[in-house]
């Protein structure tokens, strides 16, 4: 099962993947956590990596070379499907051993990072991301999840389409609640299949009024994270984030949801 993250920038998308990853690496599932987020560098410190590996944006040639093809592709063919990896089928085990960290049962591939001043535009990473995904076979009972960048601008590419459903997470801001109920409209829009919403970050004087604005506009919730000292904590030291007895809790009802969600 493939499951893009998304939601507002500084909603928590980045900890709520970690901390599913962390946690069904735990229950002995084989998990592959994919970031595709141009600008958050921070993913592999939450997973417990010291470093990240090697972008696929560093193994297909960058993003000049890439650019380079997708242009000759869109000339001759008009369209944006590109032949850049060997096989029509891939797994983690096809690429390059330094292009996948490891740990236990717990993998992470890095798309792209956007690193210098006046790079361009993150079109490249995004169609990078997407034909990765398109073609990846992962084991049976295994789970992807594919941390995105803040927005909806991976809509605009089809990464969408290249996954089994879309999860939105959700901080206590009205502006977060308007962006999931957008994502939820693109997601069904293109013929993806909307799980739901993570509630994260929340606190007992605002889970009432955040479930409220998550009613009125018939968002499915999957599960609540709530505020915890210790993430801020970890986040600050750029550590592995921890698994406390209530937060595995919270990660049960959130895999029941987001089960219910897809089926």
């Amino acid at each position: 099962m493939k499951i893009v993250i998304s939601g507002k920038g500084g909603s928590g998308k980045s900890t709520v993947a970690a901390l599913l990853a962390e946690f069904l690496a735990e229950q002995n599932r084989e998990v592959l956590v994919v970031d595709a987020d141009e600008s958050n560098p921070g993913l592999y410190r939450m997973l417990g990596f010291e470093n990240p590996p090697p972008t696929l944006m560093d193994l297909l040639g960058g993003k000049t070379e890439v650019r380079k093809k997708l242009r000759e592709r869109i000339r001759k063919e008009g369209r944006e499907e590109l032949g850049l990896f060997e096989k029509h089928r891939i797994s983690p085990e096809d690429l390059p051993g330094e292009y996948v960290a490891r740990r236990g049962n717990l993998s992470l591939v890095v798309v792209g990072k956007i690193l210098q001043a006046r790079e361009g535009c993150a079109c490249p990473m995004g169609v990078v991301a997407r034909e990765f995904l398109k073609r990846l076979e992962f084991s049976p009972g295994g789970i992807v999840l594919v941390d995105t960048e803040a927005g909806v601008e991976h809509f605009g590419r089809g990464l969408e389409t290249a996954v089994d459903g879309v999860l939105a997470v959700v901080e206590p801001s009205l502006e977060a609640v308007a962006l999931a109920e957008r994502i939820r409209d693109l997601a069904t829009g293109s013929g993806a299949r909307f799980a739901g919403v993570v509630l994260n970050r929340i606190t007992p004087e605002t889970e009432g009024i955040l479930e409220e604005e998550i009613l009125r506009r018939n968002l499915p919730v999957v599960g609540k994270l709530y505020v915890r000292p210790e993430f801020t904590a970890a986040l600050l030291r750029g550590e592995k984030l921890p698994l406390s007895e209530e937060v595995r809790e919270e990660l049960v009802r959130i895999l029941q949801g987001l089960q219910s969600g897809l089926l």
